[in-house]
């Protein structure tokens, strides 16, 4: 019986061992919104040190409103300032309903999540370094109704 316990303290150990040794294939910041109010002056950040530049990552804008948001899109800006301090600057609108299939995003009760690609023109993660890129609003509603939390998400893309 002893025996027997020891083997399976051996196997969680060694299983969380190894777990705690992956490295993760993303990162990301999200913002809650003060009162379901995104301000245009409200700017989200996500620092991160890129290594690797074998590999292609992707962008993601994370955003999450409920029913009560007005508009089928958003329109965000999206300042990107890579290790040299260049600075590239996009503005990208991005669907968030369709009239055929109403919201796009996954719902749950009045509340919808939304992970869409930023697909950026001319654009890669190609210097090893300190990265930062700003987001922030840019509708012509200031402040822009109804939105919970937005942020954004940079992963490593699957070669599947």
């Amino acid at each position: 019986m002893a025996n027997c316990r020891l083997s399976f303290l051996l196997f969680a150990f060694s299983g969380s061992f190894l777990y705690s040794c992956t490295t993760l294939d993303f990162t990301e910041v999200s913002a809650n919104i003060p009162q379901k109010k995104w301000d245009s002056k409200q700017k989200h950040e996500l620092l991160f040190t890129l290594i690797d530049t074998t590999v292609s990552y992707e962008l993601f804008l994370v955003l999450r409103h409920n029913e009560a948001y007005r508009f089928n899109n958003i329109w965000i800006q999206l300042t990107i300032q890579q290790p040299n301090n260049q600075i590239e600057n996009y503005r990208i609108e991005k669907i968030l309903a369709s009239n055929e299939m109403g919201w796009l995003g996954s719902g749950l009760s009045d509340i919808y999540e939304h992970r869409i690609p930023l697909a950026l023109p001319n654009f890669l993660f190609k210097q090893k370094g300190r990265y930062k890129i700003v987001m922030e609003q840019i509708m012509r509603e200031d402040p822009l109704q109804n939105i919970i939390s937005a942020g954004l998400r940079l992963e490593k893309k699957s070669n599947s």
